[in-house]
């Protein structure tokens, strides 16, 4: 995904709980969901890409999307999840894990039911969400992940 929204052309995405709010993240950039592994905690990193963790062999960042979206941190339950995404950064490709309280499912959101971010309104930063969509009666946030994993590469 580019850093704007194309209102008419439809998004197959994954959709994922964090706190109260439905999150969707383009599924094709969704490598796998994982239950909970053991997370090696990495000293001085910021709370949002707070530990490391093995995804195959591979050593893999894990992000808290929560601690972006200003929300209290929670401990994991059954239902938690690690989606693993693949994000493009300066040209290369970054693999990382990204915590969600559930995984619901892969839908297609229809350009017609997406929206630019609102300038007002938003408890987030604006940076950080590429557009709001409906589903079903329900908001669904669309985290801008490359804007998301740039900002945390920078810290």
């Amino acid at each position: 995904m580019n850093g704007t929204v194309e209102t008419n052309a439809a998004m197959r995405a994954l959709t994922m709980r964090l706190d109260d709010e439905t999150f969707a993240i383009d599924a094709e950039s969704v490598r796998e969901i994982l239950e909970v592994v053991p997370i090696t905690r990495v000293p001085s990193a910021s709370d949002a890409v707070f530990g490391l963790i093995n995804v195959r062999g591979s050593v893999v960042p894990l992000a808290d999307f929560r601690v972006l979206f200003n929300m209290d941190r929670r401990p994991a339950t059954e239902d938690t999840r690690i989606v693993v995404v693949e994000v493009q950064q300066n040209g290369e490709r970054l693999i990382a894990g990204v915590l969600a309280d559930k995984v619901y499912e892969v839908v297609d959101l229809e350009g017609s039911s997406r929206e630019p971010v609102p300038r007002v309104g938003m408890r987030w930063p604006a940076e950080l969400v590429l557009g709001i969509a409906r589903r079903n009666d329900t908001f669904v946030i669309i985290p801008n992940v490359q804007n998301i994993f740039a900002t945390l590469a920078a810290a």
